[in-house]
């Protein structure tokens, strides 16, 4: 049970949801992330050690920077059970749809140098 509340802990905060729809389009590195929610750096990494040990995420070292991807090949089955239908949430909704369009412009290789 421990599980499944920490899932849905991290699930039950905005920024972190907003988080979970950009990597729905793309892997990110923290700065990309940043510029879209518009918060500090500590602040999205925190949300990203959340997400991280909630199991939803997973990062890869990328040269200088880390990558973050929805965690797709989690052996969780509260997470393969939740992360399909994460796609079907939320498209709708006026933030998420404003990340998306600022996601299409934030590059690392503009943004971290």
């Amino acid at each position: 049970m421990d599980s499944l509340i920490k899932i849905f802990k991290a699930l039950g905060d905005k920024s972190r949801l907003r988080i979970l729809k950009m990597l729905q389009i793309r892997q990110l590195c923290v700065c990309e992330m940043t510029t879209v929610l518009g918060l500090a750096t500590s602040t999205v990494s925190n949300h990203l050690s959340i997400l991280k040990e909630a199991g939803l995420i997973f990062d890869i070292k990328d040269g200088k920077w880390v990558d973050y991807s929805i965690n797709t090949q989690s052996s969780s089955l509260f997470i393969t059970g939740l992360l399909p239908l994460l796609s079907f949430w939320l498209n709708d909704d006026e933030q998420i749809q404003m990340d998306a369009e600022k996601l299409k412009t934030a590059y690392r290789n503009e943004l971290c140098r």
